[in-house]
């Protein structure tokens, strides 16, 4: 069978292509909170994602029936069933749950971004098995994805301060983010861009165009102030230059970093020196000990099984006598710690384990841009929300990479899936 492109196949592919944008934008969108009005919002949340993971599935057999046939198979199986006995033990944990309504909540929206996950990711497989040479990247989809969204907030900014803002450390600081989402989290998600948008700087001629887009992302990085997203997009460009063989091309990136980075380190690490804002520093603002009045007081009370999916205590908060109280652990793994005990902090461990480990067998282009996609992530669940605490964006982009690293293409085909292959396209069979 040849595969080869048509006029045809061409048109469909740009149609994909714009729909599987669209659907990734929308679903990442949803993750914000667009509306101070709480029905709108849970409306946004719930039954948009709810629209979002639909429509991922539509797409996916818009493929199937153009001309593609399912010969998905699995590999590295591990990172995916880690990942549902994970699921499994949270579906359960409602039987304990101090909050049950809330644990279902939480657990039914990350599940509704697993079935997306799964379905997008299996759709751009199908692609690469049965349109070969196709240009339709989970990166650029992504960067572009990113790039808008930041776009919003970097106009925003200027336009509506009142709302793109918010002011921190008793009003003395204004990070960019406002209600509509948490400054950490918009810097993380500013850093999986630039990770994404940096292999367009490899594939296009004219790179004019996306250094204008990582541009605009790195500015709307600088103002949310988040400091541990610097260091993430940091990190992905120094793992880019160790990469790249060209001299030049490094020698610009290092000068280009080399002069920012006093600037960025004053302005948002170290305000000048500022007594508060080192200690603030040293005790991650007060994480450290807020997670060590957890392990001490917390956990002892529930330590296998915890509170329940997304629950840190018998009471909405925890709150110790000498920290301040919190809802969620600012740590994913913590997270899984409080709410599923020792037992779902051994599956995640593993789970992790499994899909770092499945990198090794990807492709050099798949696995950097996993790389680089993972490290804001990462970095972001120590100290957030995180890849296994409540529903964020951080959650969804670690599904997408466990199912980059986990589908398979089976070769074989059987007697139906070839005729209905013959009947799709006969192109092929001539």
């Amino acid at each position: 069978m040849n595969f080869e492109a048509t006029a045809n196949n061409e048109q469909f592919l740009k149609k994909i292509n714009n729909y599987l944008f669209i659907i990734l934008f929308l679903m990442v969108a949803c993750f914000f909170t667009w509306s101070e009005n709480v029905n709108i919002t849970r409306g946004i949340k719930i039954v948009g994602r709810m629209g979002v993971m639909i429509s991922s599935i539509l797409v996916y057999k818009k493929i199937i029936k153009h001309g593609a046939v399912n010969t998905m198979g699995y590999k590295n199986s591990f990172s995916p069933i880690f990942y549902i006995l994970y699921l499994l033990l949270g579906l359960m944990s409602f039987m304990w749950s101090t909050d049950p309504g809330f644990s279902a909540l939480q657990w039914f929206m990350t599940f509704q971004s697993f079935v997306f996950a799964y379905f997008f990711i299996k759709s751009l497989k199908i692609l690469d098995t049965f349109y070969p040479g196709h240009n339709i990247r989970l990166y650029h989809l992504l960067g572009n994805t990113v790039f808008i969204l930041q776009l919003i907030f970097a106009v925003g900014l200027w336009v509506n301060p009142d709302v793109f803002f918010r002011m921190t450390n008793g009003g003395e600081e204004a990070r960019l983010g406002g209600t509509i989402m948490n400054p950490n989290e918009l810097g993380m998600l500013a850093g999986v861009g630039v990770a994404c948008l940096i292999f367009d700087l490899y594939r296009f001629k004219n790179k004019v165009w996306t250094i204008i887009k990582i541009l605009v992302i790195f500015y709307a990085l600088f103002m949310t102030g988040s400091r541990s997203s610097l260091i993430g997009a940091l990190l992905i460009i120094f793992f880019h230059i160790n990469q790249t063989k060209k001299q030049g091309l490094k020698l610009a990136i290092i000068g280009g970093v080399l002069m920012v980075m006093p600037f960025a380190i004053n302005q948002m690490i170290l305000k000048g020196g500022d007594e508060k804002r080192m200690e603030e520093i040293l005790t991650l603002t007060g994480r450290l000990p807020f997670w060590h009045a957890l392990i001490t007081e917390g956990l002892p009370r529930e330590p296998l099984l915890g509170f329940g999916y997304m629950r840190i205590d018998y009471k909405d908060f925890f709150q110790s006598v000498h920290t301040y109280p919190g809802k969620m652990t600012h740590n994913t793994f913590m997270q899984v710690l409080m709410s599923l005990g020792f037992i779902g902090l051994t599956i995640v461990i593993f789970q992790v384990y499994f899909t770092l480990r499945a990198f090794f067998t990807e492709n050099k282009e798949t696995k950097l841009m996993l790389i680089g996609i993972l490290i804001p992530v990462v970095i972001n669940s120590f100290t957030e929300f995180g890849i296994f605490g409540e529903s964020n964006y951080g959650i969804l982009f670690y599904q997408l990479i466990i199912f980059s690293v986990s589908f398979k293409n089976k070769t074989h085909l059987t007697p139906l899936q070839k005729l209905h292959l013959k009947k799709r396209r006969p192109e092929a069979f001539v």
